[in-house]
């Protein structure tokens, strides 16, 4: 089988066979929101990191008794499926403080969750990026590492955390090495396909992920090159964006998404931690400085620079911005964004959506209209 296939087999359920072989050797997962928390302390501890998502969920019936329908439905359809024990292969769960609706979920699963999980994490994530954060962070890195180890019996060495560090930088490297592909004018890959291949790496074992990644380079390098697309795309926006139907939308009307602004894509990976000495130091300082999101209320104008450098670099054509309704966050950062992108002259479409694939009539709609808009 194919790296690709592999990867793409592995992205399209909620399980895998590497996550079940993963639990019948008797070890742990925790279930994770947010591309702040900082998987290699996991990684070190033995425990596999699995990225909380709830694909093919079209009914929040039960979820809508606990999350009023103000919160977003990614995080009503996640709550779903851990009320309906979809997810209950997860010995614990770590929420942090991103924005609102993740702090309900925390409230939810620590009252009313059917499961009583092994371990409940609350991550206090700063919201600025200064010295004083970086230290304060550093402290609640710390309380997650003292919760890991009580929780779960375990000690987490300096060892096992460069080793896990070294592990992480490589699918980071690795995942930079597939996403340079993408900036040629006739790529190997499309984003529907690159969508299953990042969606694989947060849902099973890093080192097995590693050697997926290092076998699917030798493929792309004989793999048949994308043609026949009218203008080339960056996604951008808000998380939940893990359907791959949703880019095959896009690029079923002659779009080639070949680059993106998600916490599921460049925001996960682009940027690796540098160890300067102290490793917890060096884990705090990499994460918060990482492609922000607009929880980091200080760093407006980054976001628009690092979106506008991607359109650069992979010669994009025009910005595809969703937005899941009711995301107060990136409901803000848009108008920024937007300002920013007209100023450059980079066209730049809205996309208002639900998490499960609705209204495709309509999607498609705008995007046709967004396409003759770049055409001229």
């Amino acid at each position: 089988m194919s790296a690709l296939k592999e990867l793409t087999d592995i992205a399209s359920s909620i399980t895998n066979p590497a996550l079940q072989a993963w639990k019948e050797e008797g070890k742990k997962v925790v279930g994770y929101f947010c591309s702040y928390v900082p998987e290699e302390l996991f990684y070190a501890a033995d425990i596999l990191t699995y990225r909380v998502r709830a694909s093919g969920c079209t009914d929040t019936t039960a979820a809508d008794v606990y999350m009023s329908h103000l919160n977003c439905t990614f995080m009503r359809s996640c709550l779903q499926y851990v009320i309906d024990n979809k997810l209950d292969f997860m010995d614990g769960i770590v929420l942090s403080n991103s924005c609102d609706h993740a702090r309900r979920m925390y409230d939810l699963l620590k009252e009313k969750s059917p499961v009583e999980y092994q371990f409940l994490h609350m991550l206090s994530v700063p919201h600025k990026i200064t010295d004083a954060a970086i230290d304060l962070y550093k402290d609640t890195v710390i309380e997650l590492k003292e919760d890991i180890e009580k929780s779960f019996g375990v000690t987490i060495t300096d060892k096992r955390l460069k080793e896990a560090i070294d592990v992480y930088n490589e699918t980071r490297r690795l995942l930079a090495a597939i996403y340079e592909m993408r900036k040629q004018d006739n790529p190997p890959l499309k984003g529907e396909e690159c969508i299953n291949i990042t969606l694989a790496g947060t849902i099973m074992p890093k080192d097995k992920y590693n050697e997926l990644l290092k076998q699917l380079l030798e493929e792309l390098e004989t793999k048949e090159p994308i043609n026949g697309h009218k203008f080339r795309v960056m996604l951008a926006g808000s998380g939940g964006c893990d359907n791959p139907d949703y880019y095959k939308i896009i690029e079923d009307m002659g779009g080639l998404i070949v680059t993106d602004s998600l916490c599921v894509g460049t925001r996960y990976f682009w940027h690796p931690v540098e160890i300067k000495g102290d490793l917890i130091a060096s884990l705090a300082e990499s994460y918060l400085k990482r492609p922000s999101c607009p929880a980091m209320v200080d760093s407006i104008d980054e976001r628009s620079e690092f979106i506008k450098d991607m359109v650069n670099q992979f010669n994009v054509d025009g910005v595809v911005f969703q937005r899941m309704r009711y995301c107060d966050l990136w409901g803000g950062a848009v108008f920024n964004i937007r300002n920013k992108m007209k100023e450059a002259d980079i066209p730049f479409i809205e996309i208002e959506r639900e998490y499960a694939l609705t209204s495709t009539g309509q999607l498609k709609t705008r995007i046709q209209a967004f396409m003759e808009r770049i055409r001229g």
